[in-house]
């Protein structure tokens, strides 16, 4: 099986920090694992909660930052004011639009509603061809699960295909979801061919 080089990650995370220190921690491994191997971050642009946590491990252990920030948050005074590479947009969908293409692989921490939307939409442009990137879920303490049962149960009741299941890693443990991601190959199915 090859291995694709990963040079670039947008993670999707909370602004919020979640009720347990472990998300945190787990935001700051991911930074600090993305620096020593020297990949680029590429995150919201936020400074608070996971996305703060995340971006400050990163710069701390000297790897790259890119956040995409629009600018009604700017002025809300939500941006990160220490990382590199701070591009500002006019609209949450150009801000998703550039999280996307600025990647090779997209992962995902705990989050609210915000990073249910955005792995929602990467996932559902997966299932369409839209783009063929890894999508990782690093679980921590199973924060994800009731996520998965759901998408099962939307299986069962014939409202998406199996193959979705193909299309998402999932693992607690960070460097084997990374290595995961790194031989991952798309199947190439479109959800109507299902």
């Amino acid at each position: 099986m090859t291995s694709r080089k990963i040079s670039s990650l947008t993670v999707y995370c909370g602004s919020s920090p979640g009720k347990k220190p472990v998300y945190q921690k787990a935001a700051e491994d991911l930074g600090s694992f993305l620096a020593k191997n020297k990949i680029k971050l590429i995150y919201g642009g936020g400074q608070r909660g996971l996305m703060g946590a995340l971006a400050d491990s990163c710069m701390k252990d000297g790897g790259r930052v890119m956040g995409i920030i629009p600018d009604f948050m700017v002025d809300l005074e939500w941006a990160h004011p220490d990382i590199q590479d701070l591009k500002i947009v006019s609209s949450m969908t150009a801000r998703k639009e550039l999280l996307l293409n600025e990647a090779d692989a997209i992962m995902v921490l705990p989050g609210g509603i915000g990073t249910l939307e955005e792995f929602s939409e990467v996932l559902s442009w997966s299932q369409l061809g839209l783009h063929k990137k890894p999508i990782g879920f690093y679980n921590v303490e199973g924060f994800y699960d009731s996520f998965l049962t759901f998408l099962n149960h939307m299986i069962d009741e014939g409202f998406c295909p199996i193959s979705s299941l193909d299309l998402i890693l999932v693992d607690e443990d960070l460097p084997t979801l990374f290595s995961r991601m790194a031989t991952f190959v798309h199947h190439g199915r479109k959800k109507i061919q299902d």
